[in-house]
C-alpha cells in the first residue's frame, strides 16, 4: 500500500496539481487585496460611504454595536452579509481571470492546431530518396 501511495504521489499530475494549488493560495492574496484595498472604496464611496465588510445583522436581541468588529468582540451573534459580499466580487474576479486565461490558451492551442493542418507532408528521408534513384538507374539497365 505504501509503494502504491508513494507511485501515486509522485506522478506529474499530482505534483502539478499541487502548484497549481500554491500559486492559487498566493493569487488569492492578491485578489483579496485589490478586492478589499482598490474596488471596494470606490464603490463605497459611489454609494455614499459604504463599506460592504462592515455590513451585519444582529441575531440577538442585545443592543446593536455601530461595527462588525465591535459585535465579534462583545460576543454577539451576527450575520455578517457584507464579508459574504466581498467573497463574491474575490469570486467572480478570480473566475475572470481563469476564464481569460484559458481562453488565450484555448486561442493558442487552435493556432498550433491549425499550422500543423497546413504544413506540407514532410519530404522522404535521404535514404528512401538514394534507394529510389538506384531502383530507377538498375531498372534502365
Amino acid at each position: 500500500m505504501l509503494k502504491e501511495f508513494q507511485k501515486f504521489a509522485l506522478r506529474g499530475n499530482v505534483l502539478d496539481m499541487a502548484v497549481g494549488i500554491i500559486i492559487g493560495a498566493a493569487f488569492t492574496t492578491i485578489v483579496q487585496s485589490l478586492v478589499n484595498d482598490v474596488l471596494m472604496p470606490p464603490i463605497g464611496v459611489l454609494l455614499g460611504g459604504v463599506d460592504f465588510s462592515n455590513y451585519f445583522l444582529t441575531l440577538s436581541m442585545a443592543d446593536a454595536p455601530t461595527s462588525l468588529a465591535a459585535a465579534k468582540e462583545a460576543g454577539i451573534p451576527v450575520l455578517a452579509y457584507g464579508k459574504f459580499i466581498n467573497a463574491v466580487i474575490n469570486f467572480l474576479i478570480v473566475a475572470f481571470a481563469v476564464f481569460m486565461m484559458i481562453r488565450q490558451m484555448n486561442k493558442v492551442q487552435a493556432r498550433f492546431e491549425k499550422a500543423k493542418e497546413i504544413e506540407p507532408p514532410a519530404a522522404p528521408a535521404a535514404d528512401i530518396l538514394l534507394l529510389t534513384e538506384i531502383r530507377d538507374l538498375l531498372a534502365k539497365r
